[in-house]
């Protein structure tokens, strides 16, 4: 290894200690940790801290991907050819799994993000990937649907499968995650075996 790789092996190896600081931190409850949690956790100075990071809010963003990429590389890909039972329980346990693995993260994120542009960012990529998954995890059902009301029912995937309606669930409605998981089945199924209205406007007030 020539001294530029090393260099870069280090810096790389420090930048993981201090994301590793912060993931912990939160883990421990601690929504917002400072600068100077940190480093005392880390066991890096705040100069160190500073040269690898612009802000608080970037060391946030890096652990945020951090966590998403793992979970997402743990993730094994439903197998599109199964009937839909079998891809709608499939896709609320990972959902799940990964929304339960996620939420001391995003409990932080989402005491940070008013005020944080990556933050804001990075939860619009989020929803992107969710919209994504469950277009080719359902695509079979959502073919058969014209543009208008496959973009409708798109959107509502994406809005039962997000961490806010599990957050709903799980914290302000009391609900066990088998029985988050289990509404979030019903609501996906619902939403993808639900009539399809030929009239947007039908029953709609005057």
């Amino acid at each position: 290894m020539n001294e530029v790789d090393g260099r870069s092996a280090r810096a790389e190896r420090t930048r993981s200690l201090i994301v590793d600081a912060h993931l912990a931190l939160i883990t421990d409850g601690e929504l917002k940790p400072t600068a100077r949690q940190v480093t005392e956790r880390a066991g890096v100075s705040p100069r160190t801290l500073w040269g690898h990071f612009a802000d608080m809010e970037a060391v946030m963003a890096a652990s945020a991907g951090r966590q998403l990429e793992g979970q997402e590389a743990a993730t094994v890909p439903i197998d599109v050819d199964q009937p839909l039972h079998r891809r709608l329980a499939a896709y609320a346990h990972q959902r799940a799994t990964l929304l339960e693995a996620l939420a001391p993260l995003a409990r932080a994120a989402d005491v940070q993000r008013p005020f944080s542009p990556v933050l804001q960012a990075n939860l619009r990529e989020n929803l992107a990937r969710i919209r994504a998954e469950a277009e080719r995890v359902f695509a079979p059902e959502l073919s058969r649907l014209e543009a208008a009301e496959r973009e409708r029912r798109l959107l509502a995937l994406v809005v039962v499968a997000d961490w806010a309606s599990w957050q709903l669930l799980r914290q302000y409605l009391g609900r066990t995650a088998t029985e988050a998981t289990d509404v979030l089945r019903t609501a996906v199924a619902g939403i993808l075996t639900g009539p399809t209205d030929p009239d947007p406007t039908n029953g709609d007030p005057a």
